[in-house]
């Protein structure tokens, strides 16, 4: 990413919750060079009362933004994706694909497998990768970052690793 481009990132339901259920979805809006899109698909899976809040509070902040699959070639990627994968997963990475975003998601095998192919190991991030930019653009603190991990190792989200500060030696 070259100094002053903006990319867009598409936003997966499961690091969107992660990022829900620690109430730091405004950090999203604070990493000036990514631009964070959530489908409709995505915001349809987000049910918990608290959570919806949360990302409409984003939403209305400008943190996230809205996007459809809109393209016939997005929406034939969308219906051979969603053979394999959940409904979210499927439209965030028919629009990751069809647009050359960045795709926002912890899933793993099948669609990081998929995703990797298609928009090569740079083309991801996920929730741990967005904590670590958070960190690295002084949004955040380390100790802020491992608090929230151990909030999301409560809520069965596991990191392969104790603390963030491992991540940045």
């Amino acid at each position: 990413m070259s100094g002053d481009e903006v990319r867009t990132a598409v936003m997966d339901t499961s690091v969107l919750i992660n990022f829900a259920i620690v109430d730091r979805i405004g950090l999203l809006g604070a990493l000036e060079r990514l631009r964070f899109v959530v489908p409709g698909e995505v915001l349809r899976e987000v049910k918990r009362p608290e959570q919806r809040k949360r990302v409409s509070v984003a939403l209305r902040a400008g943190a996230l933004h809205e996007v459809s699959l809109d393209q016939t070639s997005e929406l034939a990627r969308f219906a051979r994706f969603r053979k394999q994968m959940k409904l979210g997963e499927a439209a965030c990475l028919a629009l990751a694909v069809s647009r050359n975003w960045l795709f926002v998601c912890d899933e793993g095998r099948i669609v990081r497998s998929e995703a990797t192919k298609l928009l090569g190991p740079s083309g991801l991030l996920n929730t741990p990768g967005l904590f670590l930019l958070a960190i690295r653009a002084g949004c955040w603190t380390v100790d802020e970052a491992d608090r929230a991990k151990a909030v999301l190792e409560e809520n069965r989200y596991r990191m392969q690793f104790g603390s963030f500060r491992e991540l940045l030696r």
